[in-house]
């Protein structure tokens, strides 16, 4: 496809910081208007016109969903320069920043298109799926794109309001998908998920609205990413990138150099 660029809306100083704050205390944070409505739209286009291309090319994704309601859309960043703008988007960057204490890659960039009548799947932690117990420390972070109004009917994501705080899988309460809440937000809009937070997709019991979502994953620089990029993404998206967007996705000539114990002198060096 082409190479279509995203210019950024500029994000209020005091707004990011109080969604960085919400972010690291809550778990999740919702800044609204961080697309214009041209951008929404182009997003959606492309969007659609990459999963009839997926769908052509019998790309399935049926074991996650319990019905065929849900058009899941993978490698996003191959699709169009739209979606590396999105993941360096520099709201969505603070908000990375802000919970990752280290340099930050891109693990996975994915959607999901909710239509009338699609079920949810099951629920889960994206930090758990890649990291083994204990969870102390935030290690992922998902910026989920709001291409739609999401809310609750519609089949917005839901999620385990203080789970980010749960150290193991024996922390899930019984009753827990009693508890779950769903987001609430407009086209335009960008959610911040803590990668521990346990959710789900949400059930589209409307008639007629579909929700699409685009999940951008990020994790620190010393997990291995979801994705290899090196082998998913074509050879011209590449090059076509600048060295700090390889860096972003761990594409680089080198990589993780600086974990850990710093090089020390022993007596006598």
């Amino acid at each position: 496809m082409g190479e279509t660029t995203v210019g950024p809306q500029t994000q209020a100083a005091d707004a990011l910081a109080e969604a960085e704050t919400s972010l690291r205390e809550h778990g999740w944070c919702v800044v609204p208007d961080v697309l214009t409505a041209d951008q929404v739209a182009l997003g959606k286009d492309l969007l659609w016109k990459a999963a009839e291309a997926q769908a052509a090319a019998g790309v399935s994704a049926s074991h996650l969903d319990p019905n065929d309601r849900n058009v899941r859309v993978y490698n996003l960043p191959a699709v169009d320069r739209y979606f590396i703008d999105l993941l360096e988007h520099p709201a969505a960057l603070a908000l990375v920043r802000s919970v990752l204490d280290t340099p930050e890659l891109v693990s996975n960039f994915t959607a999901n298109i909710a239509l009338p009548g699609s079920g949810a799947m099951r629920i889960h932690s994206d930090q758990a799926l890649v990291v083994p117990e204990p969870w102390v420390q935030p290690w992922a972070i998902n910026i989920i794109w709001c291409l739609d109004d999401v809310h609750e009917a519609n089949g917005a994501t839901r999620f385990l309001p203080g789970s980010h705080h749960f150290s193991r899988k024996a922390d899930l309460p019984a009753d827990a998908a009693d508890r779950m809440q769903a987001y609430s937000a407009a086209a335009g809009s960008m959610i911040a998920m803590d990668g521990r937070v346990w959710h789900t997709s949400g059930s589209n019991v409307t008639a007629d609205e579909q929700r699409a979502m685009l999940f951008a994953y990020y994790s620190v620089d010393f997990l291995r990413q979801q994705m290899n990029w090196s082998m998913t993404l074509p050879p011209k998206t590449i090059e076509a990138m600048s060295s700090e967007t390889r860096t972003l996705f761990g594409i680089s000539a080198s990589g993780n150099t600086r974990i850990g114990a710093e090089l020390t002198r022993l007596n006598g060096q």
